[in-house]
């Protein structure tokens, strides 16, 4: 289970759905009944994920399934102990097992299979509109070309829009631990795919591999007209939320915990409307907070700052995005108000119309009445 930090997630995901537990029942009548409407509406109300790692929603079931399929050898035994290996104390242990688990992505077909699992997920959670990352740069160390990463997951990205009514964005993200030369050399190779991608990020580890080691390369996306985001403040300084406006010119930043350090900062992001998109079970499974009583997601919305909840790679962090909401709502003084904002903040972030963002805008005014 969880490393030290995040002793106290629960694994969300195998409860099927935002239900009270147990725990709970210490609550008097009233504060159970509002939590159950809290954890309803949740349920219910459309919203947009604007910060998932594909890579990050291979469940042990799957991994083992690819492996059989693709003639992987994985050194765990069954499910049961891969999953007890999805425990780490830190990022850097985490990114360890996580890149090991790419090894059982070899098709097409495993990329479609990952990308329809996930969607098929959230489907149950009233999410509506995705914008997901994939690393390319880690399957293409492993001679996984481009067309096959990004075909297989378009084609599941297709499917979800027919068969779901998902909308989705498909966004490259660099890795920071490797060097800008390698990202430029990336950037090359998916110059033929380019009308297949709607925007470029940055994620990995972030300490030591500050924004601005990446300035050449996002202008160089810019130039080409992409959005870009970058994962910023997560265990780094406010410092890094700085450099990621002011050297890459991002659009949006991924995660953005530690801009709370910086009072100027935070009215810089208020004034610009920048999106923040952040991941409660996952700052908790790797110790950016100690415990979720005292996330600070609250915090960011009572300062005007436009945070979102995203699950980040949730296979690996204890649950998707409405796990997430539940987490939240067990653990901090979340009001309707805040659940009403935080999802629409999440249409207000994506890269989608001005007509898009009305409707799910709608749908969401037709759930809070």
């Amino acid at each position: 289970m969880p490393g030290t930090c995040g002793s106290d997630v629960k694994w969300y995901a195998s409860l099927g759905g935002l239900v009270i537990d147990s725990s709970e029942l210490a609550l008097d009548d009233e504060g159970l009944s509002l939590k159950n409407e809290l954890l309803r509406l949740a349920q219910r109300m459309p919203k947009a994920e604007l910060h998932l790692h594909i890579e990050g929603t291979l469940e042990p079931e799957m991994a083992f399934r690819l492996a059989k399929r693709n003639g992987v050898r994985l050194h765990y035994a069954d499910v049961d102990s891969l999953r007890a290996a999805y425990a780490f104390n830190n990022l850097q242990e985490f990114l360890d097992v996580y890149y090991t688990g790419m090894s059982v992505l070899l098709k097409e077909e495993d990329f479609y299979d990952l990308t329809w699992a996930y969607l098929q997920r959230v489907h149950q959670d009233n999410v509506v509109h995705v914008e997901i990352f994939f690393d390319s740069q880690g399957h293409l160390e492993r001679g996984i070309p481009l067309n096959v990463q990004i075909g297989g997951i378009r084609r599941a990205l297709k499917d979800g829009k027919q068969q779901l009514g998902i909308s989705s964005k498909l966004i490259l993200s660099f890795l920071r631990h490797l060097s800008e030369e390698h990202a430029f050399e990336t950037l090359d190779l998916a110059e033929p795919f380019l009308d297949q991608l709607d925007g470029f990020g940055l994620d990995s580890s972030e300490m030591g591999h500050p924004p601005g080691k990446f300035a050449r390369v996002f202008a160089r996306c810019k130039d080409l007209g992409f959005r870009i985001t970058a994962h910023a403040g997560e265990e780094g300084p406010a410092d890094y939320v700085s450099q990621a406006l002011d050297l890459l010119q991002v659009d949006r930043i991924d995660h953005g915990n530690h801009s709370l350090d910086d009072a100027a900062l935070v009215q810089r992001l208020t004034t610009e409307g920048k999106t923040l998109t952040v991941c409660p079970l996952s700052n908790l499974k790797l110790c950016v907070v100690k415990a979720m009583d005292q996330h600070p997601l609250l915090s960011m919305l009572k300062r005007g700052l436009k945070a979102t909840v995203n699950s980040d790679d949730p296979a690996y962090f204890g649950g998707y995005v409405n796990d997430n909401y539940r987490a939240l709502i067990e653990h901090l003084p979340v009001t309707r108000e805040d659940l009403y904002q935080l999802a629409q903040n999440s249409f207000d972030g994506a890269w989608v119309s001005e007509e898009e963002k009305a409707k799910h805008l709608h749908d969401l005014n037709r759930v809070f009445g």
